[in-house]
């Protein structure tokens, strides 16, 4: 199967972004800990800031391995399925994930970051707003839709 390059793109800034993600939350972490044990002044903001970063590589490499089809899959019985049937059983679970990823995390997620966006939400110890760390929840989701629409074949 011929992986349009669109969807080439689309891989590489996300692979790129969640390689960063990554690098920061190590950089992020081993400062961290070099403060609370070898300075006087231990760092406040790291905790938080760590959490955030793995808040967004979780999501995010959620949405990326959504649409590589390497997430979590029990297809014991499916392989035993006639090729019609499986073909059948994996459009359903493809919608099924479409549905959760457009009410869970568009709609859903969507909500969760005007709420705190209006509520005017900030962190405590980084001050950013809150609805800048949400964001990533609808984006995500724009993402495994894209991915899902843009694989029509089974996962496997």
């Amino acid at each position: 199967m011929k992986i349009p390059k669109l969807r080439k793109l689309v891989d590489r800034i996300v692979e790129t972004t969640l390689v960063t993600l990554l690098i920061l939350m190590i950089i992020n972490v081993s400062y961290q800990v070099f403060t609370r044990y070898f300075t006087d002044n231990p760092s406040s903001f790291t905790e938080e800031l760590s959490r955030y970063l793995m808040v967004w590589l979780g999501i995010l490499g959620a949405g990326y391995v959504a649409g590589r089809n390497e997430h979590i899959a029990i297809d014991f019985f499916i392989r035993k399925l006639s090729p019609k049937i499986k073909y059948i059983v994996y459009q359903l679970i493809r919608w099924s994930i479409i549905s959760f990823a457009v009410f869970g995390f568009i709609i859903g997620g969507g909500n969760l970051v005007f709420i705190t966006f209006t509520l005017k939400q900030y962190s405590p110890s980084l001050g950013i707003p809150l609805g800048l760390v949400y964001l990533i929840i609808p984006f995500s989701g724009l993402l495994i839709v894209y991915y899902k629409l843009s694989t029509k074949n089974s996962p496997r």
